[in-house]
This record gives structure tokens, C-alpha cells and sequence, in this order.
């Protein structure tokens, strides 16, 4: 595969569209997720029942990015969030808005994400959850295949929880992932 563009290696990190959504009435017990592509099967989720609201914030945020309600997703970063991806570090929301916030919804847009695993956990006010994802993106005559890592913090405030530090990492998926040798 040739390099990705800027744009599109920024905007690939951005994972956990709600394709594969996980039924959070039964976090203890958590909900096969169903994608167009395989079966996720319970032992792919491992969300603890107190950290179902915490995942609910994530899957708000990560679904509006991807319809280009940007304000929405706004809504779920703490103002002073912690964004890290591939080396770089974004320091606010407003950061984040005034840089690569719109080109990751116009990718993600176009994209196909379907969620591979979840885990969250929640203690008092912190809670984290981290997800893995492949993202497919055609690019011209060929489809790109990513796969996608995340980790979001969130803190819980007297308005809910809200995304306090993201770390978002991606890699191409490998020859064997992709059918090339």
C-alpha cells in the first residue's frame, strides 16, 4: 500500500462507531454486537456495570464525529481533555476543534469501522475504556485496512461523565489481515 495521506492517517485513529454497538442494560452481561463483517461475540466485551454510562458518553461522541455534528461530540470532551495520537498532543477541546476535528469526521464519514473488542472499568469518578477497531476507507480503486486502537478517560462531573485524555493509535492492518502477500 502506498503511504496514507496526513488527513486520512490522523482521522483513521478515530474508532468505536456505534457499528458495532454493545447493549449497555446488560454491562455485566454484555450483548453480542453484530457488523456486517463477523459476529462479536461476548468474550469481546468486558465492560463492568459501572462503567456503562462512561461507554454510552464514548459511543455519543465517537457517532457524532462520524455524522459531522461536531458540536455534539464537543459536548463530550471535558474542556481541558488530553488529546495524544501519533506523537502529537492536542491540549483542549478548543484545540482539537480548531485542528483535526473536522477532517476525522469527514473521513469518518466514509469509513466502515466495525468494533473488534472493548473493556471499561469504572472506580468513583474515573473511568476508562479502551477499544480496538479495523477501520476499512477506500481510497481510490483499493480499500484501505487500519487497525485502530483507542483509550478515553473520562472523569465524572456534576453533569455527567465527560472525556478527559483520548489516546488514539493505528496501524495498516497486516498482508495476512488484507489477503496481499
Amino acid at each position: 500500500m502506498k503511504n496514507l495521506s496526513l488527513a486520512l492517517a490522523r482521522g483513521i485513529a478515530v474508532v468505536a462507531l456505534a457499528s458495532g454497538s454493545l447493549a449497555l442494560g446488560q454491562a455485566s452481561q454484555p450483548a453480542p454486537a453484530t457488523t456486517s463483517d463477523h459476529d462479536v461475540t461476548h468474550d469481546q466485551f468486558d465492560v463492568d456495570r459501572a462503567a456503562a454510562d462512561a461507554v454510552s458518553v464514548v459511543e455519543r461522541f465517537s457517532t457524532a464525529l462520524a455524522a459531522g455534528r461536531i458540536d455534539s461530540a464537543a459536548r463530550e470532551l471535558d474542556p481541558k481533555v488530553v488529546i495524544l495520537e501519533s506523537g502529537g498532543v492536542e491540549q483542549s477541546r478548543d484545540e482539537y476543534l480548531a485542528g483535526h476535528a473536522k477532517a476525522d469526521s469527514e473521513l469518518l464519514k466514509k469509513a466502515h469501522i466495525p468494533l473488534q473488542r472493548r473493556t471499561a472499568r469504572a472506580t468513583g469518578e474515573l473511568a476508562w475504556v479502551a477499544s480496538q477497531s479495523q477501520i476499512h476507507v477506500a481510497k481510490g480503486a483499493e480499500t484501505n485496512l487500519i487497525d485502530s486502537t483507542e483509550t478515553m478517560v473520562l472523569h465524572k462531573a456534576t453533569d455527567g461523565w465527560k472525556i478527559v485524555h483520548i489516546h488514539w493509535s493505528s496501524r495498516r492492518a497486516s498482508a495476512q489481515q488484507t489477503g496481499q502477500t
